[in-house]
């Protein structure tokens, strides 16, 4: 594994504590769809809430969150569409289970609502310092 992406999962671990310490409710982590990678999903009371996780050991290259740019978004928001997608077959084949009364049906996220009030993209900054936690800055709604 490259160094870049060592920073860059340790990033990633960082960003989850910090969105569980909100109290959200992640539905998921490195989801992967055909044009690349949601960092982390989750669920802000009813807004459903996709983040973008960008680390740096330092300003060098500038600010972490300068790394999501117009075309990143785009791709974010194509992912975000396809991981819906997924979300919505995953609850309807739930429920098709539930129906036929198989009892095997095991409740697909039973405690999240089949309808997001809305859907927002942010991003957090993870900044590695040489002594120290890193800072952890939360851009709310980039797109």
């Amino acid at each position: 594994m490259a160094k870049k992406d060592g920073v860059g999962r340790y990033g990633e671990r960082v960003a989850l504590r910090h969105v569980e310490a909100r109290g959200w409710q992640v539905l998921d982590t490195n989801w992967r769809g055909k044009d690349g990678e949601l960092d982390i999903v989750a669920l802000d009371d009813d807004v459903l809430v996709v983040i973008e996780v960008k680390t740096r050991s330092g300003h060098g290259f500038g600010h972490p969150a300068e790394a999501v740019t117009p075309r990143k978004l785009a791709r974010i928001k194509r992912l975000t569409g396809q991981w819906l997608t997924g979300f919505r077959e995953q609850l309807a084949a739930a429920r098709l289970l539930e129906e036929a009364g198989s009892g095997s049906a095991v409740p697909v996220l039973p405690d999240v609502r089949t309808r997001f009030g809305a859907v927002r993209i942010d991003v957090v900054a993870v900044t590695l310092q040489a002594k120290g936690r890193p800072v952890v800055e939360h851009l709310e709604s980039v797109a």
